[in-house]
């Protein structure tokens, strides 16, 4: 008889990441998202703030699970070494836009999955180009007002109504959404959760 998959525990309050995953066939057992601070640290780089914070997500939860696998994941868009903040309110929104627009940026996910079996947590960074067209003053007050920038890294959501300002877009766009899911899938069938094309 096949022995029983472990309990997953997702990490984070995030509906996208849980929807990617089933997009795969994973299904966590269990969604507890972590209370920790993610201030960046004082000259932290977007690459190292985004693999710290889904390590710190991981081991917070690893802490009260010891017996499951945690999946964490956190996301950080970034011009240049400069990291944009996610936007709680529109004065925030607005900036990012301004920001953004008729530029590239790239966006950081940091992926940690932590398992009885790991002598230490894995982690795995992802980075996505992006490229938004110039945004004319219009635009930006209909994407204000569309209130769909809430809570998101960067102030938009790609899979959303901002898909419409993407012109380029080199490397993984589930990263953006806010999980690249070739890399969580490895991570997880390595602490024995497969999703259906591998079992």
């Amino acid at each position: 008889m096949a022995a029983e998959p472990p309990l997953l525990i997702l990490a984070s309050a995030s509906p996208r990441r849980r929807d990617l995953l089933l997009q795969i066939g994973i299904a966590p057992d269990r969604i507890q998202p972590p209370d920790i601070d993610e201030t960046p640290l004082k000259d932290e780089t977007p690459a190292a703030l985004v693999v710290r914070l889904a390590a710190a997500k991981a081991q917070a939860v690893a802490a009260e699970s010891p017996e499951a696998v945690v999946l964490a994941a956190d996301t950080v868009v970034a011009c240049g070494r400069r990291i944009l903040p996610k936007a709680e309110d529109e004065a925030t929104a607005r900036r990012c836009l301004d920001l953004l627009s008729g530029r590239r940026h790239r966006v950081y996910g940091g992926i940690c999955v932590l398992a009885p079996g790991f002598a230490a947590p894995r982690v795995r960074r992802v980075v996505t180009a992006v490229t938004f067209k110039r945004l004319s003053d219009a635009e930006k007050r209909a994407y204000l007002a569309s209130g769909e920038w809430r809570g998101k890294a960067g102030g938009y959501a790609i899979q959303g109504l901002a898909g419409r300002f993407v012109t380029q877009l080199v490397g993984s766009y589930g990263n953006v959404v806010g999980l690249s899911l070739p890399e969580t899938a490895n991570l997880l069938e390595a602490a024995g959760i497969r999703h259906p094309l591998e079992r």
